[in-house]
């Protein structure tokens, strides 16, 4: 594995391995990798010839009083991970390299970025796709991939890279669950055991909904409140949010007719989670 720091040697790096007109596929990340992030290397292993992955914690998806300085950094033990799931080229570049003096260029994502997630947190998705945009420009990849479990994150990109005309195909990935369904999530190492326990409610939470559209039910206020009953009975878990929205716009429902999103944000301790399931539709079996 060659590791790069500047967006020259990143392109030189790519251009000895596109020879051939090999594919590249990129995994972005902000490290503190777990196995969620090593299953969307492991997607691109599958899919593209050559795999490159970015560790970079972007300060401009930071709001004030969030955990930018406190947000779990290895850079020793990811670089160890990457080297033995076989990647090719481990990009980790620096702020001034990011963002150079007098850079002031924003990507605005519009409406989506200011919802669910984006109105806990405002200017948080405007950072996202501004850096995510500049990685796609240095590495070129045909295709990048993210995980399932940040939904609103997956729609925005596939959303900037369509609207853009940018030539990368955004593919997501499913949700990885610790044995408990917990989903998999750098910040969950600021969970103590107590803490941790109380977090699996989420998952317990919109399986209740996915379990009643299983059997039925397609009303999206009888599906939300169930949500919210079982994270209120739970404690030390504060809600931020329960919805069911449209799967592709993320505008909320009333009725599930057509690929719809449960989605759940809570506090748990110092903590903010995000989980999310899909809520089959009539007369589909059960999945999930």
């Amino acid at each position: 594995m060659e590791r790069v720091v500047s967006v020259d040697e990143v392109r030189a790096a790519l251009a000895r391995l596109r020879r051939d007109g090999r594919t590249v596929g990129f995994v972005p990340t902000m490290g503190a990798l777990h196995d969620g992030h090593l299953s969307l290397v492991r997607a691109s292993r599958r899919h593209a010839d050559v795999t490159v992955v970015s560790i970079f914690v972007n300060p401009t998806q930071f709001g004030p009083g969030e955990d930018f300085e406190a947000y779990p950094r290895d850079l020793d033990s990811d670089t160890a991970l990457l080297a033995d799931e076989g990647v090719d080229i481990l990009l980790t570049p620096t702020v001034d390299a990011m963002y150079p003096p007098g850079a002031d260029t924003h990507v605005d994502p519009g409406r989506i970025g200011t919802v669910l997630c984006g109105a806990a947190r405002p200017g948080h998705f405007t950072g996202v796709a501004t850096v995510v945009t500049k990685l796609f420009q240095i590495v070129t990849p045909d295709i990048a991939f993210f995980g399932e479990k940040d939904y609103q994150q997956l729609k925005i990109l596939e959303k900037v890279a369509r609207d853009l005309d940018m030539r990368v195909r955004v593919a997501g990935c499913p949700i990885v669950r610790e044995p408990d369904g917990l989903a998999m999530s750098s910040r969950n190492r600021y969970l103590s055991p107590d803490q941790r326990s109380h977090a699996t409610v989420l998952y317990r939470a919109l399986a209740t909904a996915h379990d009643a559209a299983c059997a039925g039910e397609t009303d999206a206020g009888v599906l939300t409140r169930g949500v919210r009953e079982t994270i209120d009975r739970e404690e030390g878990v504060e809600l931020e949010y329960a919805v069911v929205v449209d799967a592709e716009t993320l505008d909320p429902v009333s009725v599930v007719q057509r690929p719809a999103r449960a989605l759940v944000a809570a506090r748990v301790g110092s903590a903010r989670l995000i989980d999310n399931v899909a809520i089959p539709l009539p007369g589909t079996g059960p999945s999930r």
